[in-house]
């Protein structure tokens, strides 16, 4: 079994062009997509996740990151750019422009639903996607719409015979007279301006318990205010 690679500032694009059931590509090696031990484990072994696995075990979420199908994982950037936002949003509120906003000040009973939004208990797969999207349900009992998008970036023909695809997940936000749809058949109706979309990094991680996406590192961890990442 080949390990997945994480490069530095993890600078790179991670595509995934096969099915999860199959090799996949990061920055143009075939990888192995899966991994002796539980969703948890994994994430405990990348020094990535390390303030993400602090945030399971702080709202007690373990077991059901390991019984949920699909976690489309944030990393530790994704709660630093939370807290720095949350930071400036308190300073303003307290007038207090020294205030200091760590991960210590978070509660973490509300943190549950925050986490639960980017676990699924469908097994949501690259290759099952499609450019318009599909609705799942997360664990906080929203929809949340999932896209695979072609893109022309890294298209080197020794590599990629088609497109490569870009796994998205995305919140959608109501607006006035577009509403957030509830089945499949209203998601072209949506408007650009309602979409809050996150791109993933690497996708078709296959553990023992469940499958593993990771979130770019520009995202925001809740999608903070609603703005676009």
């Amino acid at each position: 079994m080949k390990n997945i690679v994480w490069t530095g500032f993890i600078a790179f694009i991670a595509i995934a062009v096969c099915s999860c059931k199959k090799d996949y590509t990061i920055g143009g090696s075939l990888h192995d997509p899966h991994v002796n031990m539980t969703t948890y484990d994994y994430l405990k072994t990348n020094p990535l996740f390390d303030t993400v696995v602090l945030l399971i075990d702080k709202t007690g979420l373990k077991e059901e990151v390991n019984s949920s199908g699909t976690f489309f994982a944030i990393t530790d950037y994704d709660i630093d750019n939370y807290l720095v936002q949350k930071q400036e949003q308190q300073r303003t509120e307290m007038v207090d422009p020294n205030l200091v906003y760590t991960f210590d000040s978070l509660d973490f009973s509300a943190m549950k639903d925050s986490l639960r939004a980017y676990l699924f208990k469908d097994q949501i797969a690259l290759d099952k996607t499609t450019a318009t999207g599909k609705l799942y349900k997360s664990n906080d009992g929203e929809l949340r719409l999932v896209q695979g998008i072609p893109t022309t970036d890294y298209t080197d023909g020794s590599v990629f015979t088609k497109p490569p695809v870009y796994l998205y997940l995305t919140k959608l936000i109501a607006l006035p007279g577009s509403p957030v749809p509830t089945n499949d058949a209203d998601i072209p109706n949506l408007k650009p301006e309602q979409y809050l979309s996150a791109r993933c990094q690497t996708t078709g991680i296959i553990t023992t318990t469940g499958l593993l996406h990771v979130l770019n590192n520009d995202h925001t961890f809740t999608y903070f205010a609603d703005t676009f990442n």
